[in-house]
């Protein structure tokens, strides 16, 4: 599917502009974080990146065809075991209910959830249905994952189970693109970095170069916590 091209895009609701005239090209491989102040516009150009948005001008260009997931801060659980959310999606995927069970299966072992197979996904623990969706999208066998604050609500021992995922996930060979607030998962999950201010993307730099030397007023005045 990638890279994916980015092109002139914009997104208005009402008199009201939230992306204005972003351009940039993502490629495969490094694990792209993109970072701003809120209301910045993060979760609204994943959103756009992801088709779930229309954009009101500019294009989103993927290279070819492939497989796409999502995973939001508050993942949706379906009325359903923690086996059957996943094979849910397997099975609209077109697999068979032999083969989706199997995959449920694999991939509930390595989200650590093997236990919880026939427990309803909606009593599980935060930390427990995020490593749901995780699972649940992952099995798919995405090209790209895009994952909007999947942490920001979770507890420090949850972060870090998620984080360990993302990074399994990313070896696995899906890319990664992911919002976050937390500076410190920025580097330890992020290669690059597309840092937003009101709409506009600023800065698109390796992320070791964004934290040492950023290039811009605005991405110094962010890394020094005030809200530029």
């Amino acid at each position: 599917m990638l890279p994916l091209q980015l092109e002139s895009l914009s997104f208005s609701a009402g008199d009201t502009a939230i992306i204005r005239g972003i351009s940039a090209r993502i490629e495969a491989g490094p694990r792209t974080i993109v970072l701003g102040a809120n209301g910045a516009g993060k979760s609204v150009l994943m959103r756009l990146c992801h088709g779930l948005l229309r954009p009101t001008g500019g294009t989103v260009r993927w290279q070819g065809s492939g497989c796409q997931a999502m995973v939001f801060q508050r993942p949706v659980m379906l009325r359903r075991s923690a086996l059957e959310n996943v094979v849910y999606g397997l099975r609209l995927a077109g697999k068979s209910r032999r083969e989706a069970l199997l995959r449920a299966g694999d991939v509930l072992e390595a989200v650590e959830l093997s236990h919880r197979t026939h427990s309803p996904a909606r009593v599980l623990s935060g930390g427990e249905q995020q490593r749901l969706a995780l699972a649940r999208a992952w099995a798919l066998g995405p090209d790209v994952l895009f994952l909007d604050e999947p942490t920001a609500s979770l507890d420090p021992a949850a972060t870090q189970d998620i984080e360990r995922l993302i990074a399994a996930i990313h070896a696995s060979g899906t890319k990664i693109i992911m919002t976050t607030h937390n500076l410190g998962q920025a580097r330890r999950l992020g290669d690059e970095v597309l840092f937003l201010n009101k709409g506009r993307l600023i800065e698109h730099t390796p992320i070791d170069r964004f934290f040492s030397h950023p290039a811009s007023s605005e991405a110094a005045t962010f890394l020094k916590g005030e809200l530029p």
